[in-house]
C-alpha cells in the first residue's frame, strides 16, 4: 500500500540518514529515490459544465447512462456534498491550480475569454510548481480559460494596459506567430497542450509549449439560431482546429501522456480540464444520437465513454495502483443544454438541487466528486462532509510532505484525512460565489446568501437590486435541500454569525489559520457596511 504515512516515515528516515555519518551519499540519493517512487501518479480530470445528476452514481433515475464514470467511483470513494469555489468557469480552475478564492483577485465576476491576460499572478504558487518542485513531471492538457500573456505584433509596449486582467487584448494585435509572453510553463507544467478558453471562444487555436500549433488564417461562426446546441462566437481559427475534435485530441494526448511516463521512476501530475460537456455541444459517432434524448445527453455519453479509455489505459501500463484520480464538474450543468426538454424526459442535471450553473443556490456549485486512489481509498466509500474544490493544493502539498507558506493556499484545506480515514479534517465553513459576484457561505447545514440585494457584487460595490427577493436569504439544507424555506426572519442571530463569518474571512485574506493576506480591489469599509446590516 502506497499512503501518506509510508511518505512521512521515508522523509525521517532520510533525516536521520543526514547526520549519520557512516552512510555515504550514495545511500542518501538511494533513499531519496524510494521517496520519491513511492509517491502516486496524480491525475485531475475536470469536466466542463457538468451537472451533479448527469451521472447516475448520483442520480439513480437519470437517463444518461454512465457506466465508465460510475465504475469508478464505485472503484473508490463518492463525494456528496462537494461544492466548485465559483459558480462559473474560470474563477473554479483559479481556485484548484492555487487554493485560493478567485474573489481574491480582481476577477470578481463572471470569466475570462480567450484574449485575457493571465489571472494566475506571477509569483503565486500553483499546485503544478508544487509538485514539480518536489520531482514531477507536470503535464496541462485540455481547456486553459485562465487567460494568457499573448506576445503582440512589434512587440507592442502597450501589453501592460491590459494588466487588470479582466481586460481583453484586441485579436488584431496578437502574434500567433510567437510563443506566448506567459502561459502554462511559467506556472509549473512541464508540457502544454490546450485551447485558451472554452470551445466557443476564440481564438480557435491549440498551443503545445505555448506556442500556437496553426497559425489562424480566417473567421469562423455558427448563429446559435441555425445551430442551438454548436454554435461559437465569431473569431480567429486555425485550420487545424476542428471544434469536433477537440475533445477526442485531448483525450488522445492525454493517453499518450499516461503511456509515455507509465515506466520511469520520476511520478507525474496530469490536469486534465476537459472542453465537455460545455457547449458547443458536438457528439460524434458513434455517440451521436446515443442517448435518443438530445446532443447534450449524447455528449455526455461520449465524454464517459473516453474517460473509461483513461482508466483503461492506467490499468493496462500497470500503474493504476499508484495514480490518485480525482473527477469532477467546474460548476453545475449550464442551461443551454435544453433543460426543460431533459427535465420532460425524466433527467434532472441538478438532481434533487436548485438552480444552475452561475446561481449560488446548490445546482450551481454542488458538483460530482470522485477520487480513486487503490490501497488508499476505500473502494466503494462515501463522504458527506462538505469540501471544495480549492482543497486541492493543500492534499498535494501533505501528499507530498510539503508545508505550505503563508501566502500560499489561502483557502485550501487537505482531503487527505478523508481520503485515508485518519486524522482531522479541518474545514469548517465554505464560500460560495454566482457568476454575478454574490457571495453565500456555508457552516455546517447552514448556508447564508449575502445577498441578493444588500450584499456586495462582483465589482467589490453594491449588487444590483432585485425587489422581488429579500435582503438575506438563509436556508438550513439539512432540512431543506431544495433552499426554499427563507429562515432569515426566523434566526436573526444566525444571519448575524455567519454575517460576521464571511467578513472576517474577506478581511483577512484567507480562511484557513494564518496571518493575514493581501485581497485585490475590496473595499473593506462597504463590506463591513454591506454584510453586517441588518
Amino acid at each position: 500500500m502506497r499512503n501518506v504515512n509510508n511518505t512521512i516515515k521515508f522523509v525521517i528516515g532520510l533525516i536521520c540518514l543526514s547526520v549519520v555519518s557512516c552512510h555515504s551519499s550514495k545511500s542518501i540519493i538511494e533513499k531519496e529515490s524510494a521517496i520519491l517512487n513511492n509517491r502516486p501518479n496524480i491525475i485531475y480530470i475536470l469536466a466542463d459544465d457538468l451537472g451533479i445528476g448527469d451521472l447516475t452514481i448520483y442520480n439513480k433515475d437519470g437517463k444518461i447512462p454512465t457506466p465508465n464514470l460510475d465504475q469508478f467511483g464505485r472503484d473508490g470513494m463518492k463525494f456528496t456534498d462537494a461544492h466548485t469555489s465559483s459558480s462559473v468557469c474560470t474563477p473554479t480552475r483559479y481556485g484548484i491550480l492555487t487554493g485560493r478564492y478567485n474573489w481574491r483577485t480582481p476577477l470578481k465576476e463572471f470569466v475570462l475569454w480567450g484574449n485575457s491576460p493571465r489571472l494566475i499572478e506571477k509569483d503565486r504558487l500553483t499546485v503544478a510548481q508544487l509538485l514539480k518542485n518536489v520531482g514531477y513531471k507536470t503535464a496541462n492538457i485540455g481547456k486553459w480559460h485562465l487567460g494568457l500573456n499573448w506576445t503582440l505584433k512589434d512587440d507592442t509596449p502597450d501589453f501592460d494596459a491590459y494588466s487588470k486582467r479582466t481586460d481583453r487584448i484586441p485579436f488584431a494585435k496578437i502574434d500567433y506567430s510567437q510563443p506566448l509572453r506567459s502561459g502554462a510553463l511559467e506556472l509549473g507544467f512541464d508540457y502544454s497542450f490546450m485551447i485558451p478558453a472554452s470551445l466557443n471562444m476564440p481564438p480557435f487555436v491549440y498551443l503545445e509549449n505555448d506556442k500556437s500549433t496553426k497559425i489562424p488564417t480566417k473567421k469562423t461562426e455558427r448563429k446559435r439560431k441555425d445551430y442551438p446546441f454548436s454554435s461559437w462566437i465569431k473569431g480567429d481559427i486555425a485550420d487545424d482546429f476542428v471544434h469536433e475534435q477537440v475533445l477526442p485530441t485531448f483525450v488522445d494526448k492525454s493517453i499518450k501522456f499516461i503511456k509515455e511516463n507509465a515506466k520511469g521512476n520520476q511520478p507525474f501530475f496530469l490536469y486534465l480540464p476537459l472542453p465537455s460537456p460545455h457547449s458547443p455541444v458536438l457528439p460524434i459517432e458513434p455517440w451521436k444520437g446515443a442517448s435518443k434524448m438530445n446532443p447534450y445527453a449524447d455528449f455526455v455519453i461520449m465524454t464517459d465513454a473516453l474517460m473509461g479509455k483513461i482508466f483503461e489505459t492506467l490499468k493496462a501500463k500497470g500503474i493504476e495502483n499508484n495514480t490518485m484520480v480525482v473527477f469532477t464538474s467546474d460548476n453545475g450543468c449550464a442551461s443551454t443544454a435544453n433543460i426543460p426538454l431533459l427535465k420532460k424526459q425524466g433527467h434532472h442535471p441538478s438532481y434533487i438541487y436548485s438552480g444552475l450553473k452561475g446561481s449560488y443556490l446548490e445546482g450551481g456549485h454542488r458538483v460530482p466528486f470522485l477520487v480513486k486512489w487503490p490501497g488508499v481509498v476505500s473502494p466503494n466509500s462515501q463522504s458527506d462532509v462538505t469540501i471544495c474544490t480549492t482543497d486541492f493544493m493543500a492534499t498535494c502539498a501533505e501528499l507530498v510532505n510539503y508545508s505550505l507558506k503563508e501566502n500560499e493556499g489561502e483557502d485550501s484545506f487537505s482531503m487527505i484525512p478523508l481520503l485515508t480515514g485518519k486524522g482531522d479534517y479541518k474545514r469548517t465553513s465554505t464560500v460560495h460565489h454566482s457568476k454575478t459576484g454574490v457571495f453565500a457561505i456555508r457552516k455546517g447545514d447552514w448556508k447564508l446568501v449575502l445577498s441578493p440585494n444588500s450584499g456586495i457584487g462582483g465589482n467589490g460595490k453594491q449588487a444590483k437590486v432585485k425587489k422581488e427577493l429579500p435582503e438575506y436569504l438563509l436556508f438550513n439544507l439539512e432540512k431543506d435541500v431544495q433552499e426554499k424555506n427563507n429562515l432569515s426572519e426566523k434566526y436573526p442571530e444566525k444571519v448575524k454569525e455567519l454575517k460576521e463569518l464571511m467578513v472576517q474571512q474577506i478581511k483577512k485574506g484567507r480562511s484557513t489559520p494564518g496571518n493575514q493576506q493581501r485581497n485585490t480591489e475590496i473595499d473593506f469599509d462597504w463590506v463591513q457596511t454591506a454584510f453586517m446590516k441588518i
